[in-house]
């Protein structure tokens, strides 16, 4: 048994979780359709390999000045 063992603890922000999943059933569905809106993008893979090789290499020290 662990000594640090608390029986059936909950903090406050985990039953406000709860509670609201109770009080709207549909919360899940909706986080899930938020998600699928803002980050879950089909990626075209091709354009991304575009973009990558149209990139030009950094300098090391950027703010140097170029020798003449």
């Amino acid at each position: 048994m662990n000594i640090f063992y608390r029986p059936k603890y909950q903090s406050e922000a985990t039953q406000f979780i709860n509670q609201l999943k109770v009080t709207d059933p549909s919360l899940d569905a909706k986080q899930r359709q938020g998600r699928d809106l803002l980050w879950d993008k089909a990626v075209d893979r091709s354009a991304w390999s575009e973009y990558r090789q149209a990139q030009v290499a950094q300098k090391p020290y950027v703010y140097q000045t170029a020798p003449k």
